[in-house]
């Protein structure tokens, strides 16, 4: 299949320029569709391959490790925002319409990355069946290094809204409730891999276990669509942290869980940031985050059903492996119940189109031995 040739934008914003020393930045893109356009409910998929596209196009070394490193990922991609309704098994996008979309950057490397592509950025976001024209693009969260975070005036109260889902891993499972330890170690583990000022982590949690508590919390969960396999129940909202008054006791990690809220809208919270999941931002907020799309919900609660069933089909077998392949038959087989092909199922996941093809037939058969 040919490739679409790729028009460049013109000068999207003479104003997205920031400090050569910049570690962290966040990129608000305004992307319009050329025309009525309708995605598969897990279109992040196609959100974060283009963008690990558009990396690997321009830094085929920094693309190798985006998707081979073992560190956490150093940066991260929202989901589109703005006016999203279900249509049939699919969502739908307006023509002429306004969506933002967030990206940013987590280390200098990647920034360094940002720099060079917004110099030659693409006009159009190109997801399957559906070209969303860049329409302009400008600083979301402004250019900053770890040290200037660490460096900023600390304050004993944190306010965060969480825009989209939100969950931890906590003992093989999804854990969607805000915990201050959960939250502060999703940050600490951002900061110890790209700030070059590495905490030691068992003794800032337990401070923070010991110190911090929760003055305010207004959140709702929900159940979606987490990357490549697999649904999530995660939590939006907002919630307030404080400092007991004993936490002065040690002002290196006041100052640091300060600088680590700050950090909060850069690197998101939870896991699956590079999907959508955990956008984050400071403040608090009372207003009812965006709904997901009926058809979003749905899917992902089938998926989840899915694989509770073969998980427990599997148990004999057991082992992180054995869930793996439960998620993986769950999420091809309910993908290919709302209509997607194989084929497009098999590239979004990056697996070769037989063995999609076989998990089918065996996931199929597994449900048929169900009944």
């Amino acid at each position: 299949m040919p490739r679409r040739s790729q028009k460049k934008l013109t000068n999207p914003s003479p104003q997205l320029t920031w400090s050569s020393d910049t570690e962290l930045v966040g990129l608000e893109f305004e992307l319009v569709p050329e025309k009525d356009c309708s995605l598969f409910p897990q279109y992040t998929i196609g959100l974060h391959a283009w963008f690990l596209e558009q990396v690997r196009s321009h830094d085929p070394k920094l693309s190798a490790y985006l998707h081979d490193g073992e560190s956490e990922k150093p940066f991260t991609i929202s989901a589109l925002n703005g006016e999203i309704i279900s249509s049939g098994r699919q969502i739908q996008l307006s023509a002429n319409t306004s969506y933002r979309w967030y990206v940013t950057a987590l280390s200098s490397r990647v920034q360094e990355w940002l720099v060079q592509w917004l110099e030659n950025l693409p006009a159009v976001v190109d997801l399957k069946n559906a070209p969303l024209q860049i329409r302009s693009v400008s600083i979301a969260h402004p250019p900053t290094t770890y040290a200037q975070l660490l460096e900023s005036e600390p304050s004993d109260t944190i306010a965060l809204k969480f825009l989209s889902p939100t969950s931890f891993r906590r003992k093989g499972h999804h854990f969607p409730l805000p915990v201050p330890v959960n939250v502060f170690h999703s940050y600490l583990r951002r900061w110890n891999d790209f700030s070059g000022m590495s905490v030691d982590q068992d003794a800032f949690l337990a401070w923070v276990d010991d110190h911090v508590f929760i003055t305010r919390c207004q959140i709702n969960t929900t159940k979606v669509l987490a990357g490549k396999k697999g649904a999530v129940t995660g939590f939006t909202g907002a919630i307030e942290f404080n400092l007991a008054r004993e936490a002065a006791k040690q002002p290196e990690f006041r100052q640091l869980f300060h600088a680590l809220g700050k950090l909060a809208p850069y690197c998101g919270t939870g896991h699956k940031t590079t999907f959508g999941l955990g956008q984050t931002r400071l403040g608090w907020s009372s207003q009812t985050m965006q709904d997901l799309p009926d058809v979003q919900t749905v899917l992902a609660k089938r998926i989840e059903d899915l694989t509770d069933t073969f998980k427990a089909q599997r148990k004999r077998t057991g082992g992180e492996r054995a869930d793996e392949i439960a998620a993986k038959w769950a999420t091809i087989l309910a993908r290919r119940e709302m209509g997607e092909s194989l084929q497009v199922v098999a590239e979004d996941l990056e697996m070769p189109y037989e063995t999609v093809k076989t998990y089918v037939k065996l996931a199929r058969r597994a449900l048929k031995n169900e009944k």
